[in-house]
């Protein structure tokens, strides 16, 4: 099944998605910290003959522009509805992973119209994330280098990747632009969007794997089920925090479990 790539103008930037499959709802994809919609592309393979699969390349990621100025959570949220409405759909659901979770939330917040469902695939809750400096540092020391990303892969994964994804995840980890690398560690995820998460009314889906050491799912259900009380958790044994990478069939698997409900 062929896939259509090209960029909508957003603004003075130019955002790169890509639009493969048929079918009703939409699934719009939004990629992790450090990924790409090329993150997505196994759990795209699995879906495309159901519905229409759309993945954007986030600012500063993958093939979209690199020299924005501003790459808070919002503006990248703006940037998802206005990819939506460049593509015509009308009738969505938000798929959105981990830092990709954190702004399918604030989207799903403003109740667009056409969106039937939200997905988080271990998502960045909404309460702030706080960590050190020096950890922080950390993580933009393991963004910058081929090796840097090796290490972090021993943290993101539990299931050992292929040599062609882990070519892929130090591609689109160190080929990001350094200020949406800096805007998650200093201001993203310290963000506290409770009170928009807390105004979402589209159905909604939390898929974590059972080793995820980023977002844990004792954590989330605690974070989450608070604001969002009906939400359903899938839990998928034995993966860690990249499960579109790691498990791309329980991840395609659960999202179709959830749709058919």
């Amino acid at each position: 099944m062929s896939v259509t790539g090209r960029s909508v103008r957003v603004d003075d930037l130019d955002l790169y998605a890509e639009d493969r499959g048929e079918g009703a709802p939409t699934l719009v994809f939004i990629h992790y910290w450090g990924g790409s919609s090329r993150t997505w592309s196994e759990v795209i393979g699995l879906l495309a003959d159901r519905f229409r699969c759309i993945a954007l390349d986030l600012r500063g990621w993958g093939k979209s522009d690199r020299h924005a100025q501003d790459y808070s959570l919002s503006a990248q949220a703006s940037d998802v509805e206005h990819v939506i409405e460049a593509f015509d759909v009308e009738d969505f659901v938000l798929v959105g992973h981990s830092m990709g979770g954190k702004i399918a939330q604030i989207l799903a917040a403003r109740r667009p119209r056409g969106l039937r469902a939200l997905i988080l695939v271990a998502p960045a809750p909404p309460t702030p994330i706080l960590i050190p400096d020096e950890q922080k540092r950390g993580m933009l020391d393991s963004y910058a280098t081929p090796d840097g990303v090796r290490d972090a892969l021993q943290v993101l994964t539990h299931r050992q990747l292929s040599d062609d994804q882990r070519r892929q995840v130090t591609e689109d980890t160190v080929g990001g632009a350094e200020g949406a690398k800096i805007a998650w560690v200093s201001q993203g995820m310290a963000l506290d969007i409770s009170e928009q998460t807390a105004a979402i009314s589209a159905p909604a889906c939390i898929i974590v794997g059972s080793a995820d050491q980023v977002e844990s799912e004792a954590v989330l259900r605690q974070k989450l089920l608070a604001l969002v009380p009906r939400a359903r958790f899938e839990i998928l044994e034995g993966v860690g925090h990249l499960s579109p990478l790691e498990a791309p069939g329980s991840v395609a698997d659960a999202i179709s479990d959830f749709l058919a409900v």
